[in-house]
């Protein structure tokens, strides 16, 4: 699971600048967190309370760890009576034909494909290329990624484990049969990520836009070289914001992209977000913030024979002093359209303070003043088709 505070140069560990992976928090590797049955509690604290940017809440932390390994209990004792109950071999045998199925299910979709490349620019410029090769005869993809820009000294870097997620996302959203998400997936798939790319970079470069935003553009760019999705919003508009005691951390939704034969869907989150946002019942009683506007971006999806679904307006006032940051994506270049289809419109953010209004770039980090307000407007979808 994710934990929406975990130290870094700022409040909710997104720091839109960082440029080393030290300044996005604490660095865990392989740490042995249950030991003999007993939480390594002191251990774990001192861990957390490390390095230029230890967690800001530890407590918060211990909890969600807590939780963690609560559902990983329950998953085991469900484990042992399935095995109970059908024996440890037929578990296997069935584990097993899940995978397989996944396989033929991916393998069938492939062999249905047509090849294809895209090259998508980001707002700062750098580039994601991937292209398609089918092999008909064995039903397999290579996706390549050769000519994909080189590691960047900002933080849209993916690393390896997160391109491979974003890819695999694609080939499951392709099987229209109701098979959970598995490793079998993957074995039709050669990926091929060059080594010191924004695809698969090397320590210590940072990457927190990596899971974030190159994951989204990675996910667009493959359905693009595919002809089967025009693009999302292609961001998940990440804000953070908090104190030097706490920080909080959300993505925001927006439009979805067109297909062939359909729509883009409306303020929603898409694609390699998996989130949803926190209720402004919630985010207001937790947190000295008041929701000002939460409304759908009218007109802001592509026009098409199948428009791009509208992103949102999302207007927060800060009733303390804050630092909060933007990570964002799709306010320079708009999310493409397919088939003739038009692109979405940009995304904006801005800064509105003491009557004013202030448009940001793609990346802000703000030390906000009671009373100002942050309006993030996401990205509407590309549409699919030219309008009749």
């Amino acid at each position: 699971g994710h934990h929406q505070e975990i130290g870094g140069a700022t409040p909710g560990s997104v720091p839109p600048f960082s440029t080393h992976i030290d300044e996005e928090g604490v660095l865990i590797d392989n740490f042995k967190l249950v030991d003999g049955g007993k939480f390594e509690e002191e251990a774990i604290v001192k861990l957390l309370s490390s390095g230029k940017y230890p967690s800001r809440n530890i407590s918060m932390n211990l909890s969600d760890l807590r939780a963690q390994i609560a559902a990983n209990e329950r998953g085991i004792k469900e484990i042992h009576k399935m095995v109970n109950q059908f024996s440890l071999p037929v578990v296997n045998s069935y584990m097993k034909f899940v995978q397989d199925n996944a396989e033929e299910m991916v393998r069938k979709v492939i062999s249905a494909l047509d090849e294809g490349s895209f090259t998508y620019e980001m707002d700062d410029g750098c580039k994601v290329k991937i292209s398609v090769t089918i092999d008909k005869k064995d039903r397999s993809a290579t996706l390549d990624f050769t000519g994909t820009d080189p590691q960047q000294e900002t933080n849209f870097n993916a690393p390896k484990a997160i391109a491979q997620a974003a890819c695999l996302y694609v080939f499951r959203t392709l099987v229209e049969d109701p098979i959970p998400l598995n490793s079998g997936c993957m074995k039709p798939l050669n990926i091929i990520l060059p080594e010191h790319s924004m695809v698969n970079p090397s320590p210590p470069a940072a990457v927190v836009a990596g899971n974030v935003e190159v994951s989204s553009t990675i996910t667009d760019a493959l359905y693009g070289a595919l002809g089967k999705l025009a693009a999302c919003q292609g961001t998940m508009n990440n804000l953070t914001f908090g104190t030097d005691t706490d920080g909080y951390y959300e993505t925001i939704c927006g439009g979805t992209g067109a297909g062939p034969d359909f729509n883009g869907c409306d303020a929603v989150h898409s694609n390699m977000t998996n989130t949803r946002l926190t209720d402004p019942e919630v985010l207001e009683s937790r947190y000295p913030v008041r929701l000002e506007q939460f409304e759908i971006r009218e007109g802001s999806g592509g026009e098409g024979k199948y428009r791009g679904g509208n992103g949102i307006v999302r207007a927060i006032r800060f009733l303390e002093p804050m630092k909060a940051s933007v990570l964002s994506n799709h306010r320079r270049v708009p999310p493409f359209g397919l088939d003739g289809g038009e692109p979405g419109q940009v995304g904006k953010n801005t800064l509105v303070t003491k009557g004013e209004s202030k448009l940001l770039g793609h990346r802000a980090a703000l030390d906000m003043e009671a009373g100002d307000m942050l309006v993030i407007e996401t990205p509407g979808g590309g549409a699919y088709g030219k309008k009749e």
